[in-house]
């Protein structure tokens, strides 16, 4: 006797060449944004001016769709930061509404979401990563160029709205922002919150990984094991990323605090489960964040072509790794990738 899968089999063309399932679309609903990270939007960055139009909510919805139809399961909503773009809520509702969508998430830098929090609960919006690189306030702004007293407000805001998850984003840089690791661990665990490291990568005004800015996990993993305990945690998995998560604890806290580690110079086959396709907001698949190579979905799309053929194009072009490692030079800055 057999008995029939908790799901349907898994669309043959969403299986990319080397066996991984694409499930997860990351879209970038613009490259604007109000802060001007180091690691993300370069000095003087007008990306955006004198060209047409990004895509339409309408337009990003209907390739979303499309997206559906290849069995694509999650999204994440990015930009640029997307809480600038006046539809935003419309796009949520309209992501969120789609039969096939099961998980809805949204990237922001918090300084919009004091006013917005309860709008994109509603809309459909699950999971919320929000970027927190320091706690005080002049070491905030010399990254970011913003006002952290915004974010938290913005953070208290998401906080009194129950979203099923809450990540908080740290980029690590070595000397601007190492003496906040431990406060922002102790403040994510006071929270209750996951909160993950990220390496810099390649995609930013401030060099390559190999400069004076690049600290990898693996140090900052050695740093925390020497005053605390650091243990994994096999099976925690908050979202559909590529972090992997330990509990960590010493004595100045009151809970263990879950962090995750996301090193993609550092980690070895750290792109052996890469399960995502990024969509550029003037409307590029990128099949890979760390190659060049895009598809240009938004010619197509306003010339009759079915969004669904050029997804699967990208799927067929994912490569194996990226090629960060490799001299990589960005072709564009974090902000018009996407986050």
């Amino acid at each position: 006797m057999t008995t029939s899968p908790a799901h349907p089999p898994f669309p043959s063309h969403s299986i990319d060449p080397f066996g991984r399932r694409i499930d997860y679309l990351r879209i970038s609903v613009t490259d604007r944004c109000n802060e001007r990270c180091l690691y993300c939007m370069p000095e003087g960055y007008k990306g955006w001016a004198g060209r047409p139009d990004h895509l339409t909510a309408a337009e990003i919805v209907r390739i979303a769709k499309s997206a559906t139809g290849l069995g694509f399961r999650k999204f994440r909503v990015t930009g640029g930061e997307p809480l600038i773009r006046a539809d935003i809520v419309p796009i949520l509702e309209g992501i969120w509404d789609l039969p096939g969508t099961e998980s809805l998430g949204l990237s922001t830098n918090g300084t919009r979401l004091a006013g917005l929090a309860a709008a994109i609960r509603a809309a459909g919006v699950r999971s919320i990563n929000l970027s927190l690189d320091a706690l005080d306030p002049e070491t905030y702004h010399r990254i970011t160029g913003g006002d952290l007293r915004v974010v938290q407000a913005g953070l208290d805001a998401a906080l009194s709205q129950n979203f099923e998850v809450i990540k908080l984003n740290c980029v690590l840089l070595r000397g601007a922002n190492e003496q906040e690791y431990l406060p922002l661990i102790r403040f994510a665990a006071a929270h209750g919150l996951p909160l993950r490291f990220i390496e810099l990568m390649p995609l930013s005004r401030i060099g390559a990984w190999n400069t004076d800015s690049f600290l990898p996990v693996s140090e900052l993993m050695s740093r925390l094991s020497a005053c605390g305990e650091l243990t994994p945690l096999e099976c925690y998995r908050p979202g559909h990323g590529p972090a992997r998560y330990y509990e960590f604890r010493d004595a100045s806290l009151d809970q263990a605090a879950k962090i995750g580690f996301i090193g993609a110079l550092t980690t070895p086959r750290f792109c052996e489960t890469c399960n995502k396709l990024r969509l550029t907001a003037d409307g590029k698949l990128r099949p890979c964040l760390g190659r060049h190579g895009e598809i240009d979905l938004l010619a197509g799309l306003r010339s009759g072509v079915d969004p669904a053929a050029v997804l699967s194009q990208a799927i067929a072009n994912k490569p194996e790794n990226h090629e960060f490692l490799d001299d990589y030079a960005p072709g564009r800055p974090m902000t018009a990738i996407g986050g």
